[in-house]
């Protein structure tokens, strides 16, 4: 055999050989991400999920890949990109920030394993049986708890003047946020606590809401747990400083933007909890076997930076409670 055609043969068989190689390495597992939010509303924890994958060995790009679905606040959206995620055949669902994208991701699979972290009780909606045994295809981590709620009314009372009434802002597209106001509504009927609730579903409801809540003198406002409410924070930021309304916020990420106290489970804390149980999952354990898990870091937070730009004076022993205030 002539050299040329030696190294041409050996050339091909080597490359054959390599093509074979690549045929027998495993496919890289594919997580499909789903969230009621946009892609610039979850920076903030998206390190904290990644940090979880990678507790039980896996990071994106290199051992695993993300399909990430994004319904922008459009909760019409989720029936379509859960399907999308399905008809991709992911190895399983990982869904982030809110329970109507963690029940259309259920309605759309019953095989694929679902992950989820959400804010809200999982088993009053059916999304699992139990906490302790989830059953079929879904478990994941729950940052709902009702003496939270009512710990955000207390905070409310503290910050009203003497027997103000106080309002709560819940969005009526969201049955956990009106579970939420139907919970505080029980509490503060239960200590003689005026309330009255608002809804709001868009721009234009909150721009409404808030004159009503002037004219209704308020001592303090509850903003409710919410997608909505999240991902529009700074809108209501600019309103509550507007209208001078003390109010009390569920996410941390709101406090630290401006607003004035914020009480409420750890979302990092939930999204890196969640982001082991998809790596669990991807190492071939069930949904089933893996309880619902029930954060338990919660987190003061009090931003004396907007009291005083406000002329809100916050008592100090909500001052002294905090676990940080934003100076």
């Amino acid at each position: 055999m002539k050299r040329r055609e030696f190294i041409a043969v050996a050339g091909g068989a080597a490359a054959a050989s390599a093509c074979a190689a690549r045929a027998q390495q495993p496919a890289m597992p594919v997580v499909g991400f789903l969230s009621t939010l946009g892609p610039g509303e979850l920076t903030f924890v998206m390190p904290a999920f990644r940090e979880g994958l990678g507790s039980t060995g896996f990071m994106e790009g290199r051992n695993v890949t993300i399909e990430y679905r994004w319904a922008e606040g459009d909760y019409r959206r989720l029936a379509d990109l859960s399907a999308d995620l399905v008809n991709r055949k992911v190895a399983v669902i990982a869904v982030m920030s809110g329970t109507a994208a963690a029940l259309a991701a259920k309605a759309a699979t019953t095989s694929i394993p679902i992950i989820f972290a959400i804010g809200g009780d999982p088993v009053t909606p059916g999304l699992v049986t139990s906490l302790n045994h989830p059953a079929g295809n879904i478990t994941g981590v729950s940052f709902y708890n009702s003496p939270v709620v009512t710990k955000r009314l207390e905070l409310a009372r503290e910050l009203a003047t003497g027997g103000s009434t106080i309002a709560m802002l819940v969005n009526p597209d969201n049955p956990v946020s009106v579970t939420e106001g139907k919970v505080v509504q029980e509490a503060a009927a239960a200590v003689g606590q005026p309330l009255v609730v608002f809804g709001a579903t868009s721009h234009r409801q909150m721009d409404e809401a808030f004159p009503a809540i002037g004219q209704q003198r308020v001592g303090a406002l509850i903003v409710s747990a919410d997608p909505f409410f999240f991902s529009e924070r700074v809108k209501l930021i600019v309103l509550m400083a507007r209208y001078a309304v003390p109010t009390i916020f569920a996410n941390r990420e709101q406090a630290e933007a401006g607003g004035l106290i914020s009480y409420g489970a750890s979302r990092t804390d939930a999204y890196r909890q969640a982001g082991t149980y998809v790596g669990r999952v991807l190492n071939g354990e069930k949904p089933a076997d893996l309880p619902v898990m029930l954060s338990a870091k919660f987190e003061l937070v009090v931003n004396s930076k907007t009291a005083q730009s406000l002329g809100i004076a916050i008592p100090t022993a909500v001052i002294a409670r905090a676990d940080e205030v934003i100076e």
